[in-house]
């Protein structure tokens, strides 16, 4: 299930995506969503959004590598909300069992 985050209820991310969504909240990536994919998820894998401009994912990407984080993608997104798109948001995902090494 993908969690809206609000504030810094870390307590309501799921588990497998928690160390992701901290190491990037720690360097002041805006993230707003995150889920740890899979089976029964909204995600296939698991995957943290975030806001910022057009060198924000560049920078959180870094954050990742930095920390040896699985990245599988970096992503721009508009997603379609009431047929309308909405955005751009970034999106990084990372491969299966991120919180699992």
């Amino acid at each position: 299930m993908a969690t809206k985050q609000k504030g810094d209820a870390l307590a309501e991310i799921d588990d497998g995506i928690r160390s992701a969504v901290t190491v990037l909240r720690t360097a002041n990536v805006e993230t707003f969503e995150s889920c740890e994919g899979g089976p029964g998820h909204a995600f296939p894998l698991p995957a943290v959004r975030f806001h910022g401009e057009r060198s924000e994912g560049f920078r959180a990407l870094a954050v990742a590598l930095q920390h040896a984080l699985p990245v599988n993608d970096l992503r721009r997104i508009w997603r379609i909300e009431d047929g309308e798109p909405v955005g751009p948001c970034w999106e990084l995902t990372f491969h299966s069992g991120t919180d699992r090494r």
